[in-house]
């Protein structure tokens, strides 16, 4: 069951995300809603992101990858070179730098749609239809701490409690 709170200020919403934090609900259980950007105070859904690590991981590992690739082929594939490397590096740097980067950029998509939710968004509810000016705390409880929960948003303030899902 969700329950979601409206609220007309950030203050309010961070007093009652920091209160909710404080009762065991953890950040995947958390939603905040916005009709524009919303810069809340430091710690109140720090989620760690990976996507540096594994951008660069990923990306030295496709360079690699090329590289042996390349490497493998012109090693394997038999050329009369007229005395020439058969592996030159400056011919084949900018192979390298190019597919290095395809591999970057592409991790970074996908990660991007991985941490953001839009890939694996499970069975939770759509975003709400926001109204300029409000901010919406939306909860994951269960029924038992329905109760709790909307006392809390309503005694932090929010405007409108409502329940999506499972019994009221």
């Amino acid at each position: 069951m969700y329950l979601s709170g409206e609220f007309q200020d950030k203050e309010a919403a961070s007093r009652a995300l920091f209160d909710l934090k404080a009762q065991g609900f953890g950040l995947s259980t958390l939603d905040v809603f916005s009709d524009e950007p919303l810069e809340l105070p430091g710690a109140v859904l720090e989620r760690p992101s990976y996507m540096s690590l594994i951008v660069v991981t990923c990306a030295i590992l496709f360079g690699l990858l090329v590289i042996g690739f390349v490497y493998f082929t012109q090693q394997n594939y038999p050329l009369i070179t007229g005395g020439m490397p058969l592996f030159s590096f400056w011919a084949t740097g900018v192979v390298f730098y190019e597919l290095t980067m395809f591999g970057a950029i592409v991790t970074t998509f996908l990660w991007f749609l991985l941490e953001s939710g839009l890939v694996h968004r499970g069975r939770r509810p759509l975003a709400p239809t926001i109204e300029p000016g409000l901010i919406y705390v939306r909860v994951q409880c269960r029924d038992d701490q329905a109760e709790a929960v909307g006392q809390n948003l309503k005694s932090h303030g929010a405007k409108n409690v409502t329940t999506i899902g499972g019994a009221a």
